[in-house]
């Protein structure tokens, strides 16, 4: 096998971080992006559910459809409308402008995310893959942990464009480490429309796929408005609420570690205790979200717990999709894509309804019925799946 520069792997894995500060920024600066365009916080998060949506509508379609295209150019493709779009929402002064521009990227998004994680198996040597895969999907958990704080303490330091214009450049520098590292990707053995989507046949699969999207309307319903639930509910200012930010990021690597590790153990074991974690963080975020001390504290039991459903939701649907890796993450990515979306979308009623306050329901009823999945999955299927 020809040697690889380990840059290549550390650039798919900036590539994934970019996309992911990209999808998730917002979040962050949601109240600063209300304010300028002078719109509620519920019509702000249109920008975090649309993208979403897009991404769980394209994903495995446009896997397929372009599953015989050379990977570089694809990967290429993906990260430049990304750059492109950071520069729209800097300097926009429409919000429809800005929407469509969230559009466009999401429906690459899948692509990206898919093929960087196959790709980043496929240079290495078939025991190395595993590693390497972790490296890439590190990406998301530092996203999380640098990209989301930092977009917002730039937002709240200095603009919403200097913000913005920080992710055009960390997208711009992936883009330019792909295409200076990755050797050209033309594929010589295209995978037949059939035996890609002939895993949809398999019953278990949809109960991961539905699980999986329920999990992340879980977890999204009320991390999508965190920020304005520490500025309402806890009374924090936007300086604190950025370092609130960078604390969750940083703690869900250490939460990404430990999740490695107990999935190596038992998937489901691991599976149903993040859940049953979850309910018991919802029911003390909501009892201490007043208190600003507890919820400091809370943040950081809440980033550990957050981080597991990224990695144990992806293991959980590719136990069931192994015959085709590509379409099998692209599953992953489109409805976990999803699952943000009816999360944000319930979320945001359960705020203009209900109150801020009452947001942390939205998220228990969600668990709730993940759990709810995966106990059916486990009784009727009679399953102890071994990590892989």
């Amino acid at each position: 096998m020809k040697k690889i520069s380990p840059l290549l792997i550390i650039t798919l894995a900036l590539g994934v971080f970019a996309i992911a500060t990209t999808e998730m920024s917002i979040v962050g600066v949601l109240p600063q992006i209300a304010k300028k365009f002078a719109i509620s916080t519920s019509q702000a998060g249109l920008l975090v559910s649309i993208f979403a949506l897009v991404v769980a509508i394209s994903g495995p379609f446009l896997i397929v459809i372009v599953s015989g295209i050379n990977r570089k150019l694809l990967l290429l493709t993906a990260i430049f409308m990304f750059v492109i779009s950071n520069i729209i929402y800097a300097f926009t002064t429409q919000f429809e402008i800005m929407l469509i521009f969230r559009i466009l990227p999401a429906a690459l998004h899948p692509l990206f995310f898919s093929i960087a994680l196959v790709t980043a198996a496929s240079l290495v040597p078939p025991e190395k893959s595993g590693q390497a895969i972790t490296k890439v999907f590190m990406g998301i958990t530092v996203g999380f942990a640098f990209g989301v704080p930092l977009t917002s303490y730039l937002a709240e330091q200095f603009s919403l464009e200097v913000a913005f214009l920080f992710g055009a450049i960390v997208n711009a520098l992936a883009f330019i480490g792909i295409a200076t590292l990755l050797p050209s990707m033309p594929v010589t053995e295209k995978m037949s429309f059939g035996k890609q989507i002939g895993i949809l046949r398999k019953p278990g699969l949809w109960l991961n796929i539905i699980a999986v999207v329920f999990i992340f309307a879980a977890m999204f319903s009320v991390y999508s408005y965190f920020a304005e639930y520490l500025a309402r509910v806890s009374n924090m200012n936007g300086s604190l609420i950025s370092i609130m930010l960078l604390i969750f990021g940083l703690i869900m690597i250490v939460g990404n570690h430990l999740f490695g590790v107990f999935l190596q153990r038992s998937i489901v074991n691991t599976i149903v205790s993040f859940l049953g974690a979850y309910l018991i963080i919802y029911i003390l975020l909501y009892y201490l979200g007043s208190y600003l001390v507890p919820m400091i504290f809370m943040i950081f039991i809440w980033g550990i717990i957050h981080s597991g459903g990224l990695i144990v939701s992806q293991a959980w649907l590719m136990n069931e999709a192994k015959e085709s890796p590509e379409f099998g993450n692209s599953l992953f990515v489109s409805f976990s894509n999803l699952g943000i979306t009816l999360g944000t979308t319930i979320g945001g009623w359960f705020i203009s309804k209900l109150g801020i306050h009452q947001l942390i329901w939205s998220g228990f009823l969600f668990t709730l019925l993940s759990l709810l999945l995966i106990t059916i999955k486990i009784k009727y299927f009679r399953i102890n799946l071994p990590a892989e």
